[in-house]
C-alpha cells in the first residue's frame, strides 16, 4: 500500500502544481493536522482514495465544520484495508485551545481508546499531530512532544508513527524519517510518501 502523509502546510506539489494522475499511485492519505479544509477536500476528491485525519492545534473549526469526504479518527482505532491506525490529534498545551492537552489529559485519552486497541491486538500506525517526547520534538513548550506516546511505542511496537506539528523548515537538522526500535517515525510536514508492505 502506498501512503501519502501530509501535515501543517498545503503542499504546492499536490495543490498549486497539481496535474491529472499525480495521485493515481496513492492508496491512502493520512493527514496529521493544521491543514485547510479545502486542501483536504481537494486531495480526497482528486485521488478518489480514503483520507483519514487527526486535528492539529489550529483545527478548532473542524469540530463544527469537518472536511467533506474525509474521516476523522481522533481518539479512535480505525481499520483500513487490514491496517490498524490509531489516531490521537492535538498538541501539548501551550495556550487555550480545543485540541491542546496536558500530558495527563493525553494519557487519559489513551486510556479511553486502550480497550479498542487491545481488542484489535494492537495497532500498526500511530497517527498524531504532535510527536513523541524526544523523537522529533523541540524543547520549547509549543512544540514539545508527549511522553505517553513513548508508552504506546514500547508496548505495541507499531510499524509507523506519523506526526506533524514540528515544521521541518524550523531547522536543517529536523529529519523526515527516523527509526526507534522497529518503529519508523515520519515527520509528515508538507508531505511524505511511503510504502506499507
Amino acid at each position: 500500500m502506498r501512503i501519502l502523509a501530509v501535515s501543517d502546510t498545503e503542499s504546492r506539489y499536490f495543490y498549486d502544481f497539481y496535474e491529472k494522475g499525480k495521485l493515481d499511485e496513492i492508496d491512502l492519505i493520512l493527514a496529521c493536522g493544521d491543514l485547510k479544509r479545502e486542501y483536504l477536500e481537494f486531495l480526497v476528491t482528486m485521488s478518489g482514495k480514503p483520507l483519514l485525519y487527526v486535528p492539529g492545534n489550529h483545527d478548532d473549526s473542524f469540530d463544527e465544520n469537518p472536511p467533506g469526504g474525509c474521516v476523522c479518527i481522533d481518539g479512535k482505532l480505525y481499520v483500513q484495508d487490514g491496517i490498524r491506525i490509531l489516531g490521537l490529534g492535538g498538541s501539548y498545551r501551550y495556550r487555550p485551545g480545543i485540541h491542546q492537552y496536558t500530558e495527563r489529559q493525553m494519557r487519559w485519552r489513551i486510556l479511553k481508546v486502550l480497550p479498542s486497541v487491545l481488542l484489535h491486538g494492537g495497532f500498526d500506525i500511530l497517527l498524531t499531530h504532535a510527536p513523541a517526547r524526544g523523537l522529533g520534538d523541540l524543547e520549547n513548550r509549543t512544540h514539545r512532544g508527549f511522553e505517553c506516546f513513548l508508552y504506546l511505542l514500547d508496548r505495541f511496537r507499531p510499524r509507523y508513527l506519523v506526526h506533524g506539528h514540528v515544521h521541518r523548515n524550523y531547522g536543517h537538522k529536523i529529519p523526515q524519517k527516523t527509526l526507534r526500535d522497529q518503529t519508523t517515525i515520519i515527520n509528515a510536514y508538507d508531505y511524505c510518501v511511503f510504502e506499507y508492505e
